[in-house]
C-alpha cells in the first residue's frame, strides 16, 4: 500500500470516527434531556399513584434491575455484531415507553413501565459509550470520554429545569410527553446518521466476566461505580422531597439538580484531560470523597442557596472522580472489549441505584428525611475507605 493510501485511510477513518462521534453526542443529549425532565418529578407523580417511602425506592430500582439484568448482555453481544442496532432499537422503545408513563394508573404498572424503560435505557447509553471508548485515541482516553460524558450530564442538567418549568406551566402529563417527542428526535437521527463499524476481535468478545473481574484495577472501578450510584440515587430520589421540607417549588428543585448535573458536565473535559496525566486512581477517590462528606451536610441546610451550593459541591467531585473512571475503562476495554467492559461498569451503576434508593427509603419509612442522608453519606464514605484499601498499591 503507498503512502498516499495509508494516508487517505487515516484521514477517512478519523472523519468516520469523528461523524460517530457527533452523532452520538447530539443523540445522548437528547435522549438524557428527556430523561433528565421527568427524574426530580418523579417521586412526586409516583407518590399521586399511592407510593410510600419504600414504593418510591421500589419503583426508581425497576429501571436500575432491568439495567443491570440486561446490561452485560448487550454489551457482549454488541461486542459480536456492532452498536448501531441496540442503540437505534433501544432508542425507539425509550419514545415508546415514555407515553406509557401517562397511562400509569397505579404503582404496579409505573414500577412495570420503569423495568421496560430500564431495558431501553440498557440498549442505549452503555452501548454508545463502549462505541466511543473503541475509538478513543491512545493516550487520550481521559480526554476523549470527558468530552462525551458532557452529553450525559448537559442532557441531565438541562432536563430537570426544563421538567419543572413544564409541570408548572402545563401539568404532569406533558412531562412525558416532551420525553418522548426528544427520545424520537434521538432514534431519527441514529437511524439516518450513525455510521455502523465492523464488530470488535472475537477474541475480546470470548473474554469471560470472571477473568473480567479478577482484574483487581477492574473490580476497584467497578466498586466506585457502586459507590459513587449508592449516593447520587438517594440525592436524585429523595433531595425533591428534602427540598419539598423547605417549601421549595418545582422549578427550585430543578434548579437545585440542573447546577449540581451542569457543573459536573462542564468540568468533564478538563478533569479529563487531567486523568490522561495524573494518577487516575487518585482522582476517582478524591472524588467520591468529595461526594460522600458532602452529603452527609446537606440536612444541615435551611433554605434554597444552601442548597443548591452543596449540591454543585456534590457534582464537582463527580466530574473530578468519573472521566478518571471512564478513562481506565477505555483503555481496558482494548484487552477485555469495550461491550462487556462497559455493560459490566454500568451494571455497577445501576446495583448502586437499586440498593441507594431501597435503603434510602427504607431509612425514611423508620426515621426521616434528614436521616437519609446522613446515613447515606456515612455508608458511601466507608465504602471509600474500603476503595483505597484496594487501590493502595496500584500505579494507574
Amino acid at each position: 500500500m503507498t503512502c498516499s493510501k495509508v494516508k487517505y485511510k487515516l484521514l477517512f477513518q478519523i472523519r468516520v470516527n469523528e461523524r460517530i462521534f457527533n452523532v452520538l453526542f447530539i443523540s445522548v443529549f437528547t435522549a438524557m434531556l428527556g430523561m433528565g425532565i421527568v427524574a426530580p418529578l418523579l417521586p412526586f407523580y409516583a407518590e399521586s399513584l399511592g407510593a410510600t417511602g419504600i414504593w418510591l425506592g421500589v419503583i426508581f430500582s425497576a429501571f436500575s434491575i432491568s439495567r443491570l439484568i440486561f446490561m452485560p448482555a448487550v454489551g457482549r453481544i454488541s461486542d459480536k455484531t456492532g452498536r448501531k442496532i441496540f442503540i437505534v432499537s433501544g432508542l425507539l422503545i425509550y419514545s415508546l415507553i415514555s407515553v406509557a408513563y401517562v397511562l400509569a394508573k397505579d404503582i404496579f404498572t409505573l414500577t412495570f413501565i420503569r423495568f421496560i424503560h430500564g431495558f431501553a435505557s440498557a440498549m442505549v447509553v452503555p452501548v454508545a459509550m463502549a462505541y466511543i471508548g473503541e475509538i478513543s485515541p491512545y493516550g487520550k482516553e481521559g480526554e476523549h470520554m470527558g468530552s462525551f460524558t458532557v452529553s450525559l450530564f448537559l442532557g441531565m442538567g438541562f432536563g430537570p429545569f426544563l421538567g419543572g418549568i413544564i409541570k408548572d406551566a402545563a401539568g404532569m402529563d406533558y412531562v412525558f410527553y416532551a420525553m418522548a417527542l426528544l427520545t424520537a428526535f434521538s432514534f431519527s437521527v441514529c437511524l439516518l446518521f450513525l455510521p455502523e463499524k465492523m464488530a470488535e476481535k472475537k477474541r475480546e468478545s470470548k473474554i469471560k466476566f470472571n477473568l473480567i473481574l479478577k482484574n483487581r484495577l477492574i473490580g476497584s472501578i467497578f466498586l466506585f461505580r457502586f459507590l459513587y450510584a449508592f449516593g447520587r440515587g438517594g440525592i436524585f430520589s429523595f433531595i425533591p422531597i428534602l427540598a419539598s421540607g423547605m417549601h421549595l417549588n418545582a422549578t427550585q428543585i430543578g434548579i437545585i439538580i440542573t447546577l449540581n448535573i451542569l457543573l459536573t458536565a462542564l468540568l468533564q473535559k478538563p478533569f479529563g484531560k487531567l486523568a490522561d496525566i495524573y494518577s487516575r486512581t487518585n482522582l476517582i477517590i478524591s472524588g467520591l470523597l468529595i461526594s460522600a462528606l458532602t452529603l452527609t451536610l446537606l440536612p444541615l441546610t435551611s433554605d434554597f442557596l444552601t442548597l443548591t451550593f452543596l449540591s454543585c459541591i456534590i457534582g464537582a467531585g463527580g466530574a473530578v472522580s468519573i472521566p478518571a473512571a471512564m478513562a481506565v475503562i477505555a483503555t481496558e476495554g482494548r484487552t477485555y472489549g469495550h461491550g462487556s467492559l462497559m455493560g459490566l461498569f454500568n451494571s455497577a451503576m445501576s446495583l448502586g441505584m437499586i440498593t441507594g434508593p431501597l435503603v434510602s427509603g427504607w431509612i425514611l419509612d423508620i426515621t426521616d428525611i434528614d436521616c437519609v442522608f446522613f446515613v447515606t453519606g456515612l455508608l458511601t464514605l466507608a465504602g471509600t475507605l474500603l476503595l483505597i484499601a484496594i487501590q493502595r498499591d496500584l500505579d494507574v
